[in-house]
């Protein structure tokens, strides 16, 4: 029962955010920049966000991430850490090592 709550938790946050509306399916997506991209777009649209929208499109994706990564398959794990990298791109930070 406390494994379905915990599971439902976080789905929920994912889908009702009250930092961005989340495009459907975006970390479903199997393209880094496409998935970027939906969060640049979610975080500069957002009027609930608290921090600036790179922060709000990079803590949501690392939260989906955290909380679903030993249940994403390998190849979708790496097309998510990927899109960190395109994130940053798409808001003209510096990659990361």
């Amino acid at each position: 029962m406390a494994t379905a709550h915990k599971e439902k938790w976080s789905a929920d946050v994912t889908e009702h955010s009250d930092a961005l509306d989340l495009e459907e399916h975006v970390f479903e997506q199997h393209d880094p920049k496409a998935i970027a991209a939906s969060l640049k777009r979610s975080a500069e649209r957002s009027d609930r966000r608290k921090a600036e929208p790179f922060r709000s499109a990079m803590s949501m994706l690392t939260f989906y991430i955290n909380r679903a990564g030993k249940n994403l398959p390998d190849k979708q794990k790496k097309v998510l850490e990927d899109a960190k990298d395109e994130l940053r791109a798409a808001f003209g930070r510096e990659k990361e090592d």
